[in-house]
Order: structure tokens, then C-alpha cells, then sequence
């Protein structure tokens, strides 16, 4: 794979970024596309290992050296093959994924050393949309049975796309107003932007899904007329239920969740004339967890030109280097990494970190709106327990939002169609089925909050196993679901390594 000693020649060219100064003032995505030739080259890096342990970090199962080989081979076109017959959305995961399969990457042994995967992934992906290599898969037959699908995020997406393709009749059902879930609605505009996921919708919506938005299954649609009309049908709602904070004054004005806010802020960029209920504008903001959804309202707040930024973590601040003893390769490192937002808050002068930080409670302004956040120390051996005695603070604060994740699945719907819940409120459906007959989970609601890539693996697997379950059940009467073309001209079976390209459909 690759170049012969490519590794030991060439350098790491890591993704290229915007000016942090310089971005902040719009919406665009930050991330600077590269020339072909300088990826065909960080390709070329890519290593004959003996086991590609690349494949063990990536959720989705992507065939990482094949297509490094084949971008370094200048085979573009048989490397979206290869990427897309694991992967839906690479240009999904090529913008928003941490990139796993880069912390098992062989030569991050060396760290910071590894195949620039992700970056390479997104080329290809982007140039296959430019070339016009992207095109609706529909199937070549009917089968008869139909597919219900709730929540129109990656898990929802991927299983539709997968179900459609065999055949199925499907319905992608989602409560909001488009399709993309938190990739929509939660994600900036800034990391991806929306027309970058309505392109992907519209590939359903031409291989033959049925996509109906602002439709809440269980409120507009029952969970009888659901059950009544489809044969199988498969939760992807997402881990939508937020992790509180209750702590005494949680009630004030000013104190909102995350989510609230980003759905907000992502719903002004899309349409100008939205006015959000939720401004960072002028206000001294704080923002209580340190993850991705953290960084996301730092970012936003940003923009939006709040005059102080504060982010804290109830953790002890991560080591600068991966930590050998804790988390060695070819795990997922637990170190500090700067996030895209507070580079941009601190070159602005007002982004501040703190970790090792327990909210004890609100105060006011004697109006009912929150005025400072109260705080102390923990203990770095047991961040969870009672604060240190003696190390309280305050913060000023005219906005708080919560980012401290997510607990579960509404479970209305759940609850609704008699679905068994696991101890934590997750579906349970330990191979994608559920308790109830012909009712499947896949995504966040299924194993919890996770990646956007596990999201599309999970939709994979579930349709696989919803094939699996149809084929057991006569098929309706056959109702015609439109769009019956000729099927995918690739090659029938298991992907194909580099060798089989080249020849002819026929021969292959």
C-alpha cells in the first residue's frame, strides 16, 4: 500500500484551517480544501501494514489503505467506490468524525505522526461530488414490504438509504422541519454546511424514500396507523433527553441547554428572518462542559459578539501527550486538545478554560435572571464526589448553557410501542431488534449518545437486519414506490481490492 518508504519521506501535512481571527466573523466552513496532488501524497504515506489497525478504530469498517492506495494511484473514481461501500456519508464523517481511525493509525505510534485518514476521506469524497461521480442508487425491483423509519439523523438516513436499495418501500419520518438531525440542527454551519447535508437528503428522495418532515411520530401519526402500515419499522430518534444540572437556582432566567440554544443559532443561519429566543450578544457567557456540543455554543457565542466566553469541565484538565498508561495505543488518546472554539474566543482576547470545576449554584439579579455562577474545586481523584472545602468562586454570568451531554431517547415513543428499555433508557436491541416483533433501534437511541460514525454504522446494521427479518414475512401486495432503474453498476458482492479495478463489468 502506498509508497514504498512513503512514510519514512514524506511529511504529515495535517488539515489546513482557516484563520481563527478571520473565521469567526461568518458562517463559512473553516476547513481549507488541498491540492490533489499534496493528498495523493500524505496517500502515499499510507504504510503495508501487517495488520491495519486503522480498520479496529474505525466504527464503520472503512477500507482505509485501499483507498489511501488507490488516491495515491491517482484512482479517484474506484476510491468512492471503495469508500462508499462502507461508508454512506464520508462527507459527514470527513468534517465532523474525531477521526479514530487516526489514533490507531500504525504510524501514530510516533504521536501526532499518523495517515491524515480523515482529511484524505473528505478529497475524496468532495471531488467525487464534483465530478459527478454521486449519483441515485435506486433498485432495479419492488419487494413489496414497507419501512417505516423515525428520526431523519445519520442512523435514520444510512438505514433508509440501505433499505431503499433492496428494494424496500421506505418513509423517513422526522419531527423537525428538515432532515440531518443534529448534523442539521445542532452542528454549525461553520464545521458543515447545510447544503452539504440537503444534497444527500435529495439522493433519498431520488432513489425513491419517502422523506415527510415535521411529522412527530407517536403525536401526528400514532403508533397503530405506523404498525398498521408497515412491515418493519426502526427508532433512530437519536439521544435527545439532556443531562440537567440541579443545583439551586436552575430555574433562573438565562440558564438553558445547549441544544436550545444551537437549534437556535442554526435556525438564524438558514433563515435570517428567525429571531432565536436565546442570544449570546453582549452577555458574559459561561458554558458548563468541555465536549464537542461545548465547543459548538463557544463558537456560536463568538460570533454572535458576547463580551466574555467561559468554558468549564467537571474533570481534571487532560495531559498534553497521550497517556501510555491509561489510554495506549491504538486506543482513543485521553489528552488536552485545544477545540477549533476557544482558539477563536482566546485570539480574541475572551475565551477562558477551567477545569476541575463543580457548579454548586445560581444567583441573580434580583429579576429572576441569572447574574453569576457559583463554584468549587474538585477533588482530580474523585471529580464526581464533594467538592474541596474552602475553594469556591464566582463567575459572572448573564447566560449559562448546559452542554453536559445526553442521557437517553425521549421515551414516549418508546414507551408508546412497547419497546423494552435498558437500565440506562436506551432501546433495548442487542442485534438491532427490539422487544417487540418487526420493531428495530439503531444510532444514539439505541446504544447511547456516540459518533456521527457509529450513528451510520449502526443505521447499516440495522437495515441489514431488517433484510433479514422481511425475509421472513409474505410481502404486501406490491405497491409501486417509484424511481425503478437499473441497479448499481459496481460489483455485486464484498468490495473489490484495488486489482479488480480496471476491468470490465463483464469480467469482474
Amino acid at each position: 500500500m502506498g509508497e514504498l518508504g512513503g512514510f519514512l519521506k514524506i511529511e504529515r501535512s495535517a488539515p489546513h484551517y482557516r484563520d481563527p481571527s478571520e473565521r469567526v466573523k461568518d458562517y463559512r466552513e473553516f476547513l481549507v480544501s488541498r491540492p490533489a496532488e499534496e493528498i495523493s501524497a500524505q496517500g502515499a504515506r499510507c504504510m503495508e501494514c501487517g495488520i491495519p489497525f486503522c480498520h479496529n478504530g474505525c466504527p464503520v469498517g472503512n477500507l482505509i489503505p485501499d483507498w489511501n492506495d488507490l488516491v495515491y494511484a491517482d484512482r479517484w473514481h474506484d476510491a468512492i467506490r471503495q469508500l462508499h461501500a462502507t461508508n454512506n456519508f464520508p462527507e459527514f464523517t470527513g468534517r465532523l468524525c474525531p477521526a479514530p481511525c487516526e489514533a490507531a493509525c500504525v504510524l501514530e505510534i510516533r504521536e501526532g505522526d499518523a495517515v491524515t485518514i480523515k482529511q484524505i476521506e473528505n478529497a475524496i469524497i468532495d471531488r467525487a461530488w464534483e465530478e459527478g461521480w454521486v449519483a441515485p442508487l435506486p433498485p432495479s425491483a419492488e419487494s413489496g414490504f414497507g419501512v417505516a423509519v423515525v428520526g431523519a439523523g445519520p442512523a435514520g438516513m444510512a438505514a433508509a438509504q440501505q433499505l431503499r436499495r433492496e428494494g424496500h418501500r421506505v418513509v423517513l419520518f422526522e419531527r423537525d422541519e428538515a432532515a440531518g438531525g443534529l448534523v442539521r440542527f445542532g452542528v454549525p454551519d461553520f464545521k458543515i454546511e447545510k447544503w452539504v447535508v440537503e444534497r444527500r437528503v435529495q439522493q433519498l428522495r431520488d432513489e425513491g424514500v419517502e422523506v415527510r418532515c415535521g411529522v412527530d411520530v407517536g403525536v401526528d401519526v400514532t403508533v397503530e396507523e405506523l404498525r398498521s402500515e408497515f412491515d418493519a419499522v426502526v427508532l433512530c430518534t437519536g439521544s435527545r433527553v439532556p443531562r440537567d444540572l440541579p443545583v439551586p437556582g436552575r430555574e433562573l432566567e438565562g440558564v438553558h441547554f445547549a441544544m436550545d440554544y444551537l437549534y437556535g443559532r442554526n435556525r438564524w443561519v438558514a433563515d435570517g428572518s428567525y429571531a432565536p429566543s436565546i442570544s449570546a450578544a453582549g452577555k458574559h457567557v459561561v458554558v458548563i462542559g468541555g465536549g464537542d456540543t461545548g465547543a459548538d455554543c463557544v463558537a456560536n457565542a463568538d460570533r454572535e459578539g458576547a463580551l466574555s466566553i467561559t468554558q468549564l469541565e467537571l474533570l481534571p484538565e487532560p495531559p498534553p501527550r497521550r497517556p501510555d498508561d491509561r489510554t495506549p495505543w491504538p486506543l482513543w488518546p485521553q489528552k488536552y486538545r485545544l477545540s477549533y472554539a476557544m482558539e477563536e474566543a482566546q485570539a480574541l482576547g475572551k475565551g477562558e478554560q477551567d477545569y476541575s470545576v463543580a457548579t454548586t449554584h445560581f444567583s441573580d439579579d434580583e429579576s429572576g435572571r441569572v447574574a453569576a455562577l457559583h463554584a468549587a474545586r474538585t477533588n482530580p481523584e474523585d471529580p464526581f464526589g464533594p467538592p474541596l472545602e474552602g475553594s469556591e468562586f464566582a463567575i459572572r454570568a448573564d447566560l449559562v448553557l448546559l452542554a453536559m451531554g445526553f442521557l437517553h431517547p425521549e421515551p414516549a415513543l418508546l414507551d408508546g410501542l412497547g419497546v423494552e428499555k435498558d437500565r440506562r433508557g436506551n432501546a433495548h436491541a442487542p442485534v438491532y431488534e427490539t422487544s417487540v416483533p418487526g420493531v428495530f433501534a439503531a444510532g444514539d437511541a439505541r446504544r447511547g449518545q456516540s459518533l456521527i460514525v457509529w450513528a451510520i454504522n449502526e443505521g447499516r446494521q440495522a437495515a441489514r437486519m431488517v433484510g433479514r427479518h422481511l425475509g421472513t414475512l409474505e410481502p404486501r401486495e406490491l405497491i409501486h414506490a417509484g424511481n425503478v432503474e437499473p441497479a448499481d453498476s459496481g460489483p455485486a458482492g464484498p468490495p473489490q481490492g484495488r486489482a479488480a479495478y480496471g476491468l470490465t463489468a463483464e469480467e469482474r
